[in-house]
């Protein structure tokens, strides 16, 4: 069912209802995910009512220090969206520099549009209206294997990563920490009936995308399998189940 306009405002926080130009966007951004996914990415509503607020499964590409790992975000959107950028957390325990300690990544493609010469951002690097979810997704991914610790969220993670870069590896405290999480996101993977791809075969390819639907008519029950790669065996591809959330660039710059 599609997300209307009268269900968005009532599920959607803030001081002003969502623009019809927001909720457009948002609609047209999530029919042309489903029809041409992202590799290493998939994204669904958390409530197929409203389009404010989405979940993603990010998985750590191959070669690098996360691979095989399943992360969970939440990226939520302002009812002004696309002239004021989303906020994106992460729901699984991710220890990164541009990560703070509660999961709020802190990325400059995230910052608002503002001249803040402290900051150490150019203009060009914060966000702005031509930016969209596929660039976000994308320096998301290119941020985990490729931190900024010039003004790190996570001041120890940056220090720990900059050790571990600098000693060619040797330093282990970093590589090791990212090694257990990684594991524990594959319990959770499997929990979630996930099959996370871990070479770079598996990684490049993409889900199967849905038929395409008229652009005023995005049925949200047919939204793509999480599961399914377009792969040889097609009988590896599992249901999808809900993400459970727990307690517990580039194209610009993650500084907070």
């Amino acid at each position: 069912m599609m997300a209307s306009t009268s269900s968005s405002r009532q599920n959607s926080s803030g001081p002003m209802a969502p623009s019809s130009s927001a909720i457009r966007a948002l609609s047209l951004e999530l029919k042309s995910l489903m029809e041409e996914p992202l590799e290493g990415i998939r994204a669904k509503l958390v409530n197929e009512e409203n389009l404010f607020e989405w979940e993603m499964a990010i998985f750590g590409p191959p070669d690098t220090l996360y691979q095989a790992g399943y992360f969970k975000a939440h990226m939520k959107f302002p009812n002004d969206y696309p002239y004021s950028p989303p906020t994106v957390r992460f729901l699984t325990k991710v220890w990164h520099p541009n990560v703070y300690e509660n999961g709020d990544l802190c990325i400059s493609i995230l910052h608002p549009p503002v001249d803040d010469p402290q900051s150490g951002e150019l203009p060009c690097e914060r966000w702005n209206p031509t930016q969209n979810v596929r660039t976000i997704m994308l320096s998301v991914v290119s941020l985990l294997n490729e931190p900024n610790t010039y003004s790190p969220a996570n001041v120890d993670a940056s220090v720990m990563y900059r050790r571990w870069r600098d000693s060619n590896g040797k330093d282990k405290e970093y590589e090791n920490i990212i090694k257990k999480q990684v594991q524990a996101s594959r319990v959770e993977a499997e929990k979630d009936g996930v099959i996370v791809p871990t070479t770079m075969e598996e990684y490049i390819m993409k889900p199967k995308p849905r038929p395409s639907f008229p652009q005023d008519n995005i049925d949200m029950d047919d939204f793509y399998d999480d599961d399914c790669y377009d792969m040889d065996d097609e009988d590896d591809c599992s249901d999808d189940e809900e993400y459970q959330e727990d307690d517990g660039e580039d194209s610009g710059n993650g500084e907070s």
